[in-house]
């Protein structure tokens, strides 16, 4: 692993998945991925091996199990960060319900206080964006990390 990241390199790394198609549980570059194969994508792309492989997961998943398993994956290998200082190339989990686990995840591409801050994402249905972060989501952030060694 790099000692030193960019906030420049983690955009860039990010941006070049736009376009690939949502696949379930899959992280291939212009093939498909989901948002946490976005997000492994991105990490093979700045680091190299992925520090683990996620387990089999549902769609359901979050729902079934009730459990933090996306927060607690990325507490092991990111950086906790206050989600109101989160800044471009930070990542963000989000719950789509207040009484359930976070179970979606995106790259932040502007910083969060940006007056029209932005995400780069893959959500079912549709292929890898940058988009606004707009009010229904904002509301779903639940979690912010920083890759580690961000300079």
């Amino acid at each position: 692993m790099s000692a030193l990241i960019t906030r420049a390199e983690i955009l860039a790394a990010a941006r070049a998945w736009i376009g690939t198609p949502y696949v379930h549980q899959t992280s291939c570059k212009g093939a498909g991925c989901d948002c946490l194969g976005l997000l492994r994508g991105v990490w093979r792309d700045l680091y190299g091996a992925e520090p683990e492989q996620p387990p089999p997961y549902t769609p359901d998943w979050a729902e079934r199990h009730r459990a933090e398993t996306l927060w607690d994956a990325a507490a092991r290998h990111l950086v906790p960060v206050a989600v109101e200082e989160a800044r471009a190339g930070d990542v963000l989990l989000f719950a789509f319900k207040e009484h359930l686990p976070a179970k979606h995840c995106a790259l932040l591409t502007t910083a969060i206080k940006d007056p029209a801050p932005k995400i780069l994402h893959a959500h079912e249905n549709l292929p890898v964006a940058e988009v606004a972060l707009f009010d229904g989501w904002r509301r779903k952030i639940r979690f912010a990390f920083s890759f580690p060694g961000v300079v």
